[in-house]
């Protein structure tokens, strides 16, 4: 974080300064957390309200690990009765994201700055991950760890920068219309990258359409300057064409033409290797070619590839770095097609982050081709806020299952029971199909099943939990009933998007 004083944060966020800091609002902070854990010498400690807890509960907690500065909705009395040293503000998360957005307005006053915005239903982490690798290469980088993609998360990332960063990578996620537009007012992005519309969280939106509305802020947020890198896969993407000034560069696996006459960047033969990872050759506008072998698990992340290669692209990164830059590259969040080979010859492959409709097809049919002439399983929870289509997107999940041959199901928890009763009904008799309540129970079978050439899917939304029994399973190690805690990554995340 560049470094910041008490009156310059006062003054940024409109606060008023409290205890130490207004006798001596010289006091400098160069990081920032909402984590008292995280705290350290000038530290400035956001205490924000939190769904379980309240920050302003550890203003004490992170003054002892070294903190310099709070910022707080309230003064919070030390044990002598004295303020503790800060700036108080209405609302906390919205001070955060006015001195994010000073901050990146002081960064691109310092010398050149590259900000990439990216936003989707799917995808958005592992894009992420693979545009901040090809660009670290050439300049100083800084993204978002692990998820960061909301109203929180994003100034958390913004607070990591530091003097001299040259690219700044910003995940943009959203429960409603209009936060992607927040987002994008914070951090101005030079370039745009929307993957795609998907029925993820369709419940909290209202519908597919309102999703697409919302996904659409980020184009009609880049200026005319700039390059929207956009889906030509996805109908309802290619369709923000027409919601930009900006200059616009479809990807596509497709050898069609694409409407609108817009450059293209295309993945010619896709397809995958025998590890089921993605191969193709990435042809750039004006022609020139490169093979991509990439180092991710299933056809799905050819779109991620394709993004954070229009992305670079756009950036000015040359055609060959970008290729080679993207061969090989493994995933770098946990937990997103992670794969484990055990000793005994069990495979699993862990992809419980998150899930909706569409990753959830995505991960079943890598399953099913990794999983020829061996025996598959797939241990599934819970998609959630997919609101009154949630009943609906289960049930066809299951019946999913059946149609790509899997061979066992085991389906985890009430609120995706539907997805066992679509496989049932589809024709998943015996034991093919087995509904429990819990991820011990879960864990018991496949203890107590699982056989040498296995390979077992593990794959729920983040709050189904099941990425923690994908572990225990992978380190064949955890006895059944371990319980995992969630990190404090996660609980900056929940419920963002």
């Amino acid at each position: 974080m560049i470094e910041l004083n008490a009156a310059e944060i006062a003054a940024i966020t409109g606060g008023e300064l409290v205890g130490a800091a207004a006798a001596d609002p010289s006091i400098t902070v160069s990081s920032a957390t909402t984590d008292s854990r995280e705290a350290r010498e000038q530290a400035l400690f956001i205490a924000k309200p939190g769904e379980v807890s309240d920050g302003h509960l550890f203003v004490g907690r992170a003054f002892e690990s070294g903190a310099s500065l709070a910022l707080t909705e309230r003064p919070v009395p030390d044990d002598a009765g004295m303020a503790y040293p800060g700036i108080v503000v209405p609302d906390a998360v919205l001070a955060m994201g006015v001195l994010a957005a000073e901050i990146v307005r002081r960064l691109r006053a310092e010398g050149p700055l590259t900000v990439i915005g990216i936003t989707g239903s799917a995808g958005k982490t592992t894009t992420k991950d693979l545009l901040a690798g090809l660009l670290s290469v050439h300049g100083p980088t800084v993204a978002p760890v692990g998820s960061y993609n909301g109203e929180v998360g994003v100034p958390l990332t913004i607070f990591t920068a530091e003097s001299g960063t040259r690219y700044l990578v910003v995940e943009m996620g959203a429960t409603g219309i209009g936060h992607i537009s927040y987002l994008a007012d914070m951090v101005r992005p030079d370039i745009g990258v929307v993957l795609g519309v998907g029925t993820a969280h369709a419940g909290e939106f209202g519908g597919v359409e309102n999703i697409a509305r919302a996904k659409g802020e980020l184009a009609e947020a880049i200026a005319p300057s700039g390059t929207v890198i956009l889906n030509g896969d996805d109908i309802r993407v290619a369709a923000m064409d027409k919601r930009t000034t900006a200059k616009v560069l479809l990807f596509t696996s497709s050898d069609d033409e694409l409407p609108g006459g817009h450059e293209t960047l295309r993945a010619i033969d896709a397809g995958t290797d025998s590890q089921g990872r993605p191969v193709f050759t990435l042809r750039f506008p004006g022609g020139e070619e490169h093979r991509v072998e990439s180092g991710l698990i299933g056809a799905h992340h050819t779109a991620n590839l394709l993004a954070a290669a229009g992305a670079a692209w756009a950036a000015g990164i040359a055609p060959a770095d970008i290729a080679t830059g993207l061969s090989g590259r493994k995933a770098a969040s946990r937990w997103r097609m992670e794969r484990t080979d055990r000793a005994d010859g069990i495979t699993v492959i862990n992809d419980a982050y998150n899930a909706n409709p569409e990753s959830m097809r995505a991960a079943l049919r890598t399953l099913a081709e990794l999983g020829r002439g061996r025996r598959t399983w797939a241990v599934l929870g819970e998609m959630l806020e997919l609101g009154a289509e949630s009943v609906t997107e289960h049930d066809a999940i299951g019946r999913y299952v059946v149609r790509l041959n899997i061979s066992k199901l085991i389906v985890v928890g009430t609120g995706a029971r539907a997805l066992h009763t679509g496989a049932v009904m589809e024709g998943s008799w015996g034991d093919e199909s087995q509904f429990v309540q819990t991820p011990e129970e879960a864990e018991a079978i496949l203890a107590a099943a699982l056989e040498p050439g296995d390979i077992v899917l593990f794959k729920s939304s983040n709050g189904a939990g099941l990425r923690f029994l994908g572990d225990r399973i992978a380190l064949n190690t955890s006895p059944v009933g371990a319980v995992a805690a969630e990190t404090s990554a996660d609980d900056a995340t929940r419920g963002e998007r």
